[in-house]
């Protein structure tokens, strides 16, 4: 049975919520002005994973109306009881690089403890390309949880910005493997040069994990 606004609708209209979740799924093999029309009020459907579904599929239909996909994101970002969809809702913000959320992905950063929140707003900044995001990874890149710290570090390589070089010099030495491995691809990302980055990276070409030490040997070869 072909997939059509009206099909969809019906399932969007169900009082089962597998029923919505499906019709949410199916709205991608509709042309995204309209898929974008029926998303809006799927942002604040009563089930959860109906609300996650449809957050996260504004990173590819909120083109087309990045103004109002910008209210919708911060909406979730702010008021939604899950931290999954809050999730959701910053990563479309980094995907469709509305630089005009920044202040509501720093504010939330400060308001939560949450770890998972705290990474996906740390991990889209890179992809949100907004300068000002430095001052927020400065801050992540001290963070207690080694997946923030990660996601910090990629962030911060995406930015491309090599005053930030020396911020990473202190994670050479992170406990955690995955960091030390982003922190070699990052001085990659920020040019490879300067001072410190070769003692760094012969720090790292001697890693006793080998992705670390191959990354940071690639890097500087």
């Amino acid at each position: 049975m072909s997939v059509t606004p009206e099909s969809v609708q019906q399932l969007l209209d169900s009082e089962n919520y597998g029923d919505r979740l499906r019709g949410v799924n199916q709205l991608r093999l509709l042309d995204p002005a309209v898929a974008f029309t029926k998303i809006q009020a799927l942002a604040i459907d009563s089930n959860v994973r109906v609300r996650y579904a449809a957050i996260s599929q504004l990173s590819t239909v909120g083109e087309v109306n990045r103004e109002e996909s910008l209210n919708i994101l911060r909406d979730r970002l702010e008021n939604d009881p899950e931290i999954d969809v809050k999730a959701a809702a910053a990563d479309g913000i980094g995907a469709l690089r509305l630089t005009e959320g920044y202040p509501d992905l720093e504010q939330a950063y400060g308001n939560t403890e949450e770890w998972l929140l705290q990474m996906s707003i740390v991990a889209t900044l890179g992809e949100l390309g907004d300068p000002r995001a430095l001052t927020l990874l400065k801050v992540a890149l001290n963070s207690p949880t080694d997946l923030v710290r990660s996601a910090a570090v990629s962030s911060v390589g995406e930015l491309g910005d090599p005053e930030a070089v020396e911020w990473l010099f202190p994670l050479v030495d992170d406990p955690d493997w995955q960091v030390r491995h982003r922190v070699a691809q990052a001085l990659h990302g920020l040019g490879g040069e300067g001072e410190g980055v070769e003692s760094a990276l012969n720090r790292l070409a001697q890693d006793p994990v080998d992705q670390v030490a191959i990354a940071a040997k690639n890097t500087y070869s």
